[in-house]
């Protein structure tokens, strides 16, 4: 039998490598793509990509699996934790549901996930006690803003999939952390 924390443990790592392995497969199959010209959304769109299906289901199973934490873990933690994480977790599975195709309705989920992230390691370093990893979260943090505004003012990288994937990258240890030394330990 499999204990709660274990089973925590296996739904926080999976809710970062699925959509992660899926998105990577993705790239493999789609040599048109190019991370510094392209979204990671384009690999999920419907008429122009077919790695569409992929992309799309691979961001799908990790939104369920984030808003599955959100419910059942981190709420547990921190009410704000969890309710951003179950925001966080829709908006990602609205993103692969309202792809490309969408086109302005596909823009705002995809900027309702990422700003959810920006919320989530605003209250990691909220809530977190130890100074090192609230300074270690904020630098990711800024380096994430950082990100977007060379992206969205400068236009560099012509694409979103580098600013993205900061992004992703700068929650990534944070969520982990946090479910792991708090959420998980049931």
């Amino acid at each position: 039998m499999i204990s709660t924390a274990s089973l925590c443990r296996f739904i926080a790592i999976a809710s970062l490598l699925i959509p992660l392995i899926f998105i990577g497969i993705s790239i493999v199959l789609s040599n048109w793509f190019n991370i510094y010209r392209n979204a990671l959304s384009d690999l999920g769109h419907a008429t122009r990509s077919s790695a569409a299906p992929i992309f799309n289901f691979g961001l799908s199973i990790g939104g369920v699996l984030v808003v599955v934490m959100g419910i059942k873990y981190l709420f547990n933690v921190s009410k704000a934790l969890g309710l951003t994480s179950i925001l966080s977790g829709y908006s990602l599975i609205l993103v692969s549901v309202f792809d490309e195709v969408y086109g302005g309705l596909h823009f705002w989920v995809s900027v309702l996930f990422f700003i959810t992230l920006a919320i989530l390691l605003t209250i990691y370093i909220a809530i977190s006690r130890e100074l090192l990893r609230r300074l270690t979260a904020l630098v990711a943090l800024i380096s994430a803003i950082f990100s977007w505004i060379i992206h969205l003012v400068y236009r560099q990288p012509v694409g979103a999939a580098i600013p993205e994937l900061i992004s992703i990258a700068a929650i990534a240890p944070f969520y982990i952390d946090i479910t792991f030394k708090k959420a998980c330990k049931v």
